[in-house]
């Protein structure tokens, strides 16, 4: 699946460069999109293709309140989703031609984060948009349960699911009560209103039963914030036999 996904971005990135415009490719952190960001280097290289265009959008990252207002968290922080893009994504592709640096790897401001839909928008709006979905809560970014359907970048507080599952994502926090309570994301609003396309990928039996919330929407659900998928033009939903609803757990010994 993370090849597949990478032989897509490839193309996209190819096309965008014969066409002399920028690839946006919006970026979620975690473990969903793993296999795609590690194919994707041998992809590009196996296949010569210069990256120049490629800017890599992220959607969310943790915040901590300081005195002048909410920062992001340290970029060592194990937990950073600054530190995730540079050493997930942009780090293997560093060898290739054309390959993104940290001015082409985007986040959002905590100090003004309205100006990152309006960066987005005035870049001609995401190509391609990896999401993933909360197992618990149906979370997409940080966007809680709940999330208005016209929700910009913003900063949110994380709920306990969502906290919770990102003790899964992170491991080395040792409770939840270590998970910060804030959190940067874009909105719902600017997922599908300034994403051209956008793929959500559920891998895993645990994430069975937001794959089952998530093809049976057919618009925007808001007690599971993921289903926004249904709302973006030719989307699709990327699901693994473990994720299938329809396939049954092997008895013991098979």
């Amino acid at each position: 699946m993370g090849l597949a996904l990478a032989q897509r971005i490839v193309d996209g990135v190819r096309q965008a460069g014969r066409q002399g415009r920028r690839y946006l490719l919006g970026c979620p952190g975690g473990r969903s999109p793993l296999s795609t960001y590690r194919a994707l280097p041998e992809v590009a290289a196996q296949q010569s293709v210069d990256l120049s265009p490629l800017v890599v959008v992220m959607m969310d990252d943790y915040v901590i309140l300081s005195r002048n207002g909410y920062v992001h968290v340290p970029i060592d922080a194990h937990y950073s989703c600054r530190r995730f893009a540079i050493q997930e994504i942009g780090k293997p592709l560093a060898h290739l031609r054309g390959a993104p640096g940290t001015d082409r790897i985007w986040m959002p401001d905590p100090s003004d984060p309205p100006a990152y839909d309006r960066r987005i928008s005035e870049a001609g709006g995401i190509d391609l948009f990896l999401l993933a979905s909360g197992a618990s809560d149906g979370h997409v970014g940080f966007n809680p349960s709940g999330s208005p359907r016209d929700s910009t970048t913003r900063i949110v507080e994380l709920s306990t699911p969502t906290r919770t599952d990102n003790l899964r994502t992170f491991p080395e926090f040792d409770s939840v009560d270590d998970v910060p309570t804030h959190g940067l994301t874009v909105g719902i609003g600017t997922i599908a209103g300034l994403s051209r396309t956008a793929v959500m990928v559920c891998l895993g039996a645990e994430k069975r039963p937001a794959a089952a919330r998530i093809s049976s929407a057919r618009t925007y659900d808001p007690s599971w914030p993921a289903t926004i998928v249904a709302e973006v033009p030719d989307a699709q939903l990327w699901i693994d036999l473990c994720a299938d609803s329809e396939e049954q757990p092997a008895r013991d010994g098979e």
